[in-house]
């Protein structure tokens, strides 16, 4: 199976069956949480790792907020989180300043975990910075037309708004293009504002 990373910006306490199924994935899974929560440590406690989200806002935000929010990140590892997801990357090789200190902040905050999501190609002096990268957040249908241009094998790709039917192909071009990723159903405006229609039954499978 290829690795599951999961954003789940859903709090448990409306879906908390969606942070069961997550929890059953185990170590198949990486979890994304929007925000500190207790439910993080029981996915840590089933094997799951467990990134918080930190919006880096296209390099816009100013560096110290970023820091600061790791370091808020940091202070749930008791909690389950093992590092941090650094999502709406820059892709310009002018804005790799401020990504590459706030990945140095997390690891400094003993975060080893930093996943960067511009969700598309970035500039190819990102890869110095050793982190994984996910080079495409998108519809099913974008997915199709891609042709992984920029993308490296290891990349990880998002792919929304797959209609049940296209659920197989949709999973087999993700284990042919990219390391690790998810295919889901959900659609904008709010992808990650609960599980796959999938996620139930395949962590019962």
């Amino acid at each position: 199976m290829t690795p599951i990373l999961l954003p789940l910006y859903v709090d448990p306490s409306q879906d908390p069956a969606a942070w069961r199924a997550a929890a059953d994935l185990g170590g198949a899974a990486t979890v994304v949480a929007n925000a500190p929560v207790p439910a993080t440590a029981a996915l840590g406690q089933a094997g799951v790792r467990v990134l918080g989200r930190v919006d880096v806002a296209f390099a816009t935000r100013p560096v110290d907020d970023l820091v600061h929010e790791v370091r808020q990140w940091a202070r749930q590892r008791d909690a389950g989180i093992c590092g941090v997801f650094l999502d709406q990357a820059p892709t310009s090789p002018f804005s790799l300043g401020p990504v590459a200190r706030t990945a140095r902040a997390a690891r400094r905050a003993g975060l080893a975990t930093v996943v960067l999501n511009p969700g598309l190609p970035t500039d190819r002096i990102y890869r110095e910075l050793k982190l994984p990268i996910c080079t495409f957040e998108g519809t099913w249908e974008e997915y199709r037309r891609w042709d992984g241009a920029g993308s490296a094998p290891g990349d990880g790709h998002l792919v929304r708004s797959v209609p049940a039917v296209a659920l197989a192909a949709a999973y087999a071009l993700l284990r042919e293009r990219a390391g690790w990723g998810l295919v889901t159903d959900r659609s904008l405006p709010a992808p990650y504002a609960g599980p796959p229609g999938w996620l139930p039954a395949l962590a019962a499978a």
